[in-house]
């Protein structure tokens, strides 16, 4: 940046990831945000406006500072220290992408700060080898559905929009960490499970791309890599399955590592499948998210946005 008083914008998507058979590589952007403003400081210092970003470090500690430090140090350079003013709607360990919401955050803030000009591969494949899988960095990046595959040589990851579907969040009250969830993953699957994991995700996204939503259910519900062996930590998932079933969606899937549940239906049976969910799960937070066709967004603030940013004036 330019000039010191230049105030910037990073908006980040949440994201679901594996969508059932679509482990570590199928992931689609959501319309919940991690946004940071943030202008030139003489020190590093990140100011929380949400109760996620509270409990995080307020100084270049904070994990956002160091993926931003890291991507910039990189390309040989060493960013000047900021203000941020963070805030985030991903609550935290539920399996909507909040790790990797930040990662990219902290990607786009060394691409505005040290003004590296990085494309959006180039994004993406700095955020995948932080976050070790390409779906929920991808689905940030580029937005909409996204199918990639990642290894330590090359990530590639193919993007669409998603429209016409209707995506209900059952997002439970208690987190469950990645890496308690894959620790219930089996080492290898059978020659034959393998096949027909693969096979299902094949079909997942050949409905996607032809707008059969019952087909894309049916297949959400025939994974054989992650979702039978993480039942016992979500033993809410089989009963979310059977209010669909009932109210006429399209299908239901562990969103990420759990425990929250993604629910997709038709315009015209959302409402009834929301109202279905609450009245079955009153303890937990549902809602109907947007899918976010658009991905990450940074941008300068002009004067009259600046003045408009009510956290400036208190």
């Amino acid at each position: 940046m330019s000039a010191e008083s230049e105030m910037f914008l990073i908006r980040v998507p949440a994201s679901t990831a594996n969508l059932g058979p679509g482990f570590d590589s199928i992931g689609l952007a959501l319309g919940l945000y991690l946004e940071i403003h943030g202008s030139s400081s003489d020190h590093w210092e990140v100011v929380p406006l949400s109760e996620e970003m509270s409990v995080f470090p307020r100084d270049d500690n904070n994990y956002i500072v160091q993926i931003a430090k890291e991507t910039a140090a990189s390309y040989g350079k060493e960013l000047s220290p900021c203000r941020l003013f963070v805030s985030s709607e991903i609550p935290l360990a539920r399996g909507l992408g909040s790790s990797a919401s930040a990662i990219v955050a902290g990607i786009e803030l060394a691409n505005i700060v040290g003004e590296l000009h990085l494309s959006n591969e180039e994004k993406n494949r700095h955020a995948s080898l932080f976050e070790g899988h390409p779906d929920n960095a991808g689905a940030s990046v580029y937005g909409g559905l996204v199918v990639g595959l990642h290894t330590e040589e090359r990530t590639d990851v193919v993007s669409f929009p998603i429209e016409g579907v209707k995506v209900i969040a059952v997002i439970p009250h208690f987190e469950l960490l990645t890496e308690d969830s894959r620790n219930v993953l089996p080492n290898s699957l059978s020659y034959k499970d393998a096949i027909s994991g693969s096979a299902a995700a094949n079909v997942m996204i050949a409905g996607v791309l032809s707008k059969d939503w019952k087909l894309v259910g049916d297949m959400m519900q025939s994974d054989r890599f992650h979702q039978p062996y993480r039942a016992e930590l979500v033993p809410h998932l089989a009963l979310i399955e059977e209010v669909v079933h009932n109210e006429g969606g399209f299908g239901a899937a562990l969103s990420g590592a759990g425990p929250t549940v993604l629910c997709l239906a038709s315009p015209e049976k959302s409402e009834g499948l929301l109202t279905g969910l609450k009245d079955r799960f009153p303890e937990f937070h549902v809602r109907e998210l947007e899918i976010d066709n658009d991905g990450s967004y940074t941008a300068i603030l002009s004067e009259q946005e600046k003045k408009e940013l009510k956290f400036l004036k208190s």
